[in-house]
């Protein structure tokens, strides 16, 4: 190895650390206007309720006017549009460029993203910060002067310290790294992105603090006989989130047929839609978070009602993403995840031993094991659930569930989701 070599490697590393700086202070400083905005049209619908029978049309202005806008603004900026992480993918791969002014994403992600969300879309979080975090590693490595390969390790290794802000999970985001965005392990992206992930949660911290996103008291660990249970919990997971994708795929076809009807227009009709749902119930809509926490302690609705809230958000979800808005995929999973969980414990349980499993494992269970079946990412989903739940003993579980997701959506023929929106993006260089 050459001496310009190891001098080229040091300056690598001795960059990823300010910029990880950034990039966690840029995805806390987006939690945390997040989660006001949520508080903000929580207490609209609040007032909304107030106004009787023509209140309903409140939530449903807010939420297409905030899709309209949220459009209006992607538009503006090539790749702004939907998660990022297959643009994020498709530089790793050198399938296009990152982009001569690859800095307009920053703002296009961050307000477009918070308003899309902030609306009531059923979008994550976690695609914008990934993204954002990709783009301010990127430049960082051209700012500095580092080589082309340089630069590109330190986009993927940002970006992975973009989803470990957004869920405080340092690990998830190098494994995210590894397993979804480059496939690949090598000593220096690994080290890289453990160094980009750690610093990026420590500085996100300071804007949101450091404690698990869903933490969750003492799970009960299911017995050793219960795994064929999980197995074929797993199973279904994995056929749910294969119909899941093709839905995802199905909804961006038919928004791309209707060549008449322009984007923002059509941004609204969607977000008016979802202002409807989210008039006949606030959990509806949204990322899902709150209804993941309220799962994760125990609130279980009715099986009917929860049967309800997994056909409402199975569509929802899809629906939102055609939008072309900035927003992610992880966090509506994740709550679909749990509302399967659930619904599944209550569906076994009076078929189980009293007191073999609570629900607590289902939940935390059918959240590893659909986002495996959509992402086809089983390791990250299994470690990503773990740290924000904080449930390390019910590892068993999820590890065999996700088993059982990604080899049941392989089978189904279910392309990786990433992998068919990559080669969906439009040719922008």
């Amino acid at each position: 190895m050459t001496a310009g070599r190891v001098r080229a490697d040091s300056r690598a590393y001795l960059v990823v650390v300010p910029a990880s700086c950034l990039v966690g202070l840029v995805g806390g400083a987006f939690r945390w206007s997040l989660e006001r905005a949520d508080r903000l049209r929580v207490a609209v619908l609040e007032a909304a309720a107030g106004f009787g029978g023509p209140g309903w049309l409140i939530p449903v202005a807010l939420a297409a006017v905030g899709a309209a806008v949220a459009c209006a603004i992607a538009r503006r900026v090539p790749h702004a549009a939907g998660s990022g992480i297959q643009h994020v993918e498709a530089v790793w791969r050198e399938e296009v460029g990152s982009g001569p002014r690859s800095l307009r994403l920053l703002p296009a992600k961050f307000f477009g993203g918070l308003i899309a969300m902030g609306s009531g879309l059923v979008l994550g979080r976690e695609g914008p910060i990934v993204h954002m975090g990709a783009v301010i590693g990127s430049e960082a490595g051209r700012r500095c002067r580092l080589g082309a390969e340089d630069a590109r390790l330190l986009h993927a290794a940002l970006g992975g310290a973009g989803l470990a802000a957004a869920f405080t999970a340092p690990l998830g985001g190098l494994l995210f790294v590894c397993e979804e965005l480059t496939r690949t392990v090598r000593p220096r992206l690994v080290l890289l992105t453990l160094l980009g992930t750690a610093t990026a949660v420590a500085c996100c911290g300071f804007v949101v603090g450091d404690a698990p996103v869903f933490p969750v008291s003492a799970v009960p660990v299911p017995p050793v006989w219960l795994l064929p249970v999980f197995l074929l919990f797993g199973a279904v997971a994995g056929a749910l989130g294969a119909a899941y994708n093709g839905l995802v795929v199905g909804m961006l076809t038919v928004c791309d047929r209707l060549t008449r009807v322009p984007l923002v227009v059509r941004a609204a009709a969607i977000g008016a839609v979802i202002g409807v749902l989210m008039a006949s119930g606030p959990l509806l809509a949204g990322g899902g978070d709150p209804l993941s926490e309220r799962l994760l302690v125990g609130e279980s609705p009715a099986l009917a009602v929860l049967a309800v809230y997994i056909a409402v958000r199975f569509v929802a979800g899809p629906l939102s993403y055609a939008a072309a808005t900035p927003g992610g995929l992880f966090a509506p999973l994740l709550a679909l995840g749990a509302l399967w969980g659930t619904f599944a414990h209550a569906v076994a349980a009076p078929l189980l031993p009293e007191q073999s499993a609570g629900p607590g494992a289902f939940v935390v269970a059918g959240m590893a094991a659909l986002f495996a079946g959509v992402v086809r990412a089983p390791v990250t989903g299994v470690v990503l659930v773990v740290e924000m739940t904080g449930t390390l003993p019910l590892l068993i579980p999820l590890l065999v569930a996700t088993f059982a997701a990604t080899l049941t959506a392989d089978r189904l023929g279910s392309e990786p989701i990433y992998d068919t929106l990559r080669r969906r993006m439009p040719a922008h260089p």
